[in-house]
């Protein structure tokens, strides 16, 4: 009996990802349709649509040949290193996949069609008893998910391993432990000084002029409308079917000049990471994102740290200004800057400061723990939700609009989640003061419209590697040492000094 060699063995393996990977992506296709265009009446079969290409993703990534497949290849030792980290990652996913029964995967896929559905009436009608039958049966499905996957201490931390490999309660507990005392008086150094004027922001800002000046600024960041496109979703969001076909959405209020502005760098920060993935690497983990926590903190550094800088609108405010010439003559550079950057207790997370934004994500992380723990249901989230708005952000919550029917992340089913948005703008910060020692005079390009030294340098330093190394593997070996709050803190306070001036 003939054996099959390694090699051969590495092409059959790599050819039946690719298979899984082409299942998977037709399945984003469908729910990127479903965020976009497709009309009402189709939600029925599409949840339909998506669950079988759910279950047959799964039964692929868990059949027993596949599984004998990575077990012979790991028993080898003819891999090259990319090779050998490519099959012990897919060893590690197999295990964790092939614990979940399939026909687990399917109830949970419709369960999260069904829901999106529901939670779309919910938050248009503001009423969250549309949505609370459904939230509450996603809520014990993943209850079982984790069950499934096994956890020590939480619950919570199966979820959130899933999200972020290595994360649990213990660890985030520690990071929003040591954040609030300094945050908080950041805060309240700001809040006795003078509020900026940021009037100008909710002047009449024309959706048709608006989309140009959002797609200009994509264009000039970097991002390859040839690989990509954007368009108009109720919550903003980045999915990609490859490195070369990455869509975007953003959302436009014709009064608020704020929301398609920071939408539009934000979601571009993730599609520019997309794109910066391995094409050769396609259906292989070397090809896939490190962690939900690196991709955020490729959207932040490029929403704050880059977009929300006194450098990038030296360059674009006077574009701006060409764009919106009735709504901004009035406003000098420093005064738009100074408004941009207003700190102010809000209600909608996506649009907060960058100093509140974490008050709004410790809500949740806090919520989904309780909810996950068994100490909190569905029906006392807007409740506690609002409670709390008032305890850490000192703000009344008139609806469940504007309250707990905001986020879109619950209707998929994606608990442990909402830290990673945390703990990307940590790593933004970490990340973007590295860039800053080693690129020769990064202010000066970016203040000329120059943002491909910076972007060059995320390729090599983050995007190219796919998931080579875990989050603090990556960190350390970009930065010199692992997750630190201090840059955020350091950077925030800088940055704040200036604009308060206190």
């Amino acid at each position: 009996m003939l054996t099959m060699s390694s090699n051969k063995q590495y092409a059959e393996y790599k050819a039946h990802l690719q298979k899984i990977a082409d299942t998977r992506y037709a399945i984003a296709v469908l729910q990127w349709d479903q965020e976009t265009y497709m009309p009402e009446k189709g939600a029925g079969f599409r949840a339909q649509q998506v669950a079988t290409l759910s279950e047959i993703s799964h039964e692929l990534f868990t059949r027993e040949s596949f599984k004998n497949t990575l077990q012979d290849l790991m028993a080898g030792n003819d891999l090259d290193e990319t090779e050998q980290k490519n099959v012990s990652l897919s060893w590690y996913d197999y295990t964790q996949q092939q614990k979940l029964p399939g026909e687990f995967v399917r109830a949970l896929s419709e369960a999260t069609s069904k829901s999106f559905q529901a939670w779309v009436s919910a938050k248009k009608a503001d009423d969250f008893s549309l949505f609370e039958k459904d939230l509450a049966g996603l809520i014990e499905l993943k209850k079982r998910e984790a069950g499934f996957l096994g956890y020590e201490e939480h619950p919570y931390n199966a979820l959130l391993n899933q999200y972020e490999r290595g994360c649990t309660v213990s660890l985030l507990d520690k990071v929003f432990n040591a954040l609030q005392q300094p945050l908080k008086e950041l805060l309240n150094k700001i809040t006795s000084c003078k509020q900026v004027d940021d009037q100008f922001v909710t002047r009449h800002y024309p959706k048709e002029k608006q989309w140009q000046f959002g797609m200009d600024i994509m264009k000039q960041l970097g991002f390859d409308f040839k690989a990509g496109r954007q368009d108009i979703a109720e919550h903003p969001f980045t999915t990609s079917f490859s490195s070369e076909d990455v869509r975007l959405t953003t959302r436009i209020d014709e009064n608020d000049f704020n929301s398609m502005t920071w939408s539009c760098i934000h979601e571009c920060g993730h599609g520019l990471y997309e794109q910066g993935l391995p094409s050769n690497f396609y259906g292989l983990p070397l090809g896939e994102f490190t962690s939900l926590s690196i991709h955020e903190s490729q959207s932040r550094l490029w929403e704050n740290n880059v977009g929300r800088s006194i450098d990038c609108w030296q360059h674009f405010y006077p574009e701006a200004q060409q764009y919106f010439p009735a709504q901004l003559k009035d406003v000098s550079l420093q005064q738009f800057y100074r408004g941009i950057n207003k700190v102010q207790p809000s209600f909608i997370r996506t649009e907060a400061d960058e100093l509140t934004y974490h008050f709004h994500v410790l809500i949740r992380y806090e919520l989904e723990k309780k909810l996950l723990g068994g100490t909190l249901q569905a029906k006392d989230i807007p409740a506690y939700w609002n409670e709390q708005y008032n305890k850490l952000l000192g703000v009344n919550v008139p609806n469940n609009k504007l309250g707990c029917l905001q986020d879109v992340h619950w209707s998929h089913g994606s608990f442990g989640y909402f830290p990673t948005y945390s703990l990307g703008s940590f790593y933004a910060a970490q990340f973007f003061a590295t860039a800053q020692k080693n690129i020769p005079n990064l202010a000066g390009a970016i203040t000329k419209g120059n943002f491909k030294p910076l972007l060059d340098w995320l390729r090599i330093s983050v995007h190219q590697h796919g998931r080579m190394f875990t989050s603090e593997q990556l960190c350390t070996r970009i930065t010199g040492e692992p997750l630190s709050i201090d840059f955020f803190i350091r950077y925030t306070t800088d940055k704040y000094k200036d604009i308060y001036a206190f």
